[in-house]
């Protein structure tokens, strides 16, 4: 059984994807932060915005493959236009994410996006893979669709990942109280080193989910 958090119809806000609409499938757990704000301060990755504690949010719960695979489809609009595409985020996707889960997806028609930290093997048949790096975490998928990574991270510069195979380099601007600032430090990194494109959280400008 997968368990999941939430699962929710949107446009997709950050990286190579932004605007793309999407089914986001959240699944429970991470393996560099449980998730409780008592364990933040010793977490490896400290500075998550993201909710993936419990099965209690919007269609959470606990689902075979085929099930979750055909609630996922159920959320994309009844039209004959657009790849239906999932998201499979988290917390970190790939504790759980396997290949018959993703070969119910393929079933039910739908192109197969993940969002990891890159600290796992991902399992074959993606279709996309976005690895956002955090310091401390040995990284372990160097090739990818998609890199997508938080700045500034001390420990996790830019620098580190240029040799790396990624088709896409994005650089974000870390949330939280100095969002202004990393903002404004992004742009001039991406302006100074045009490997790297700028993204933002969109989907936070919109306050869309």
């Amino acid at each position: 059984m997968y368990k999941i958090k939430e699962i929710y119809y949107t446009l997709q806000g950050e990286g190579a994807h932004t605007g793309r609409p999407a089914v986001f499938c959240r699944f429970t757990g991470c393996n560099l932060w449980s998730g409780r704000e008592e364990d933040r301060h010793k977490a490896i990755c400290q500075f998550c915005d993201t909710d993936f504690w419990g099965t209690d949010g919007v269609l959470g719960g606990r689902y075979t493959a085929e099930e979750l695979a055909g609630l996922v489809k159920s959320c994309w609009p009844d039209d004959e236009f657009g790849q239906p595409y999932v998201v499979c985020t988290g917390g970190e996707p790939l504790l759980q994410l396997d290949e018959p889960l993703i070969e119910a997806f393929h079933r039910q028609g739908l192109e197969v996006g993940v969002e990891t930290n890159g600290t796992i093997e991902p399992p074959a048949g993606l279709d996309w893979i976005c690895v956002s790096p955090k310091a401390g975490a040995e990284l372990v998928i160097k090739a990818a669709n998609e890199i997508k990574l938080v700045f500034p991270q001390p420990g996790a510069e830019p620098e580190r990942y240029l040799d790396l195979d990624f088709e896409n380099f994005f650089l974000q601007p870390m949330d939280g109280p100095a969002a202004e600032k990393n903002t404004k430090l992004t742009l001039e990194y991406c302006l100074k080193n045009p490997r790297w494109r700028l993204s933002l959280q969109t989907h936070k400008l919109l306050n869309i989910p």
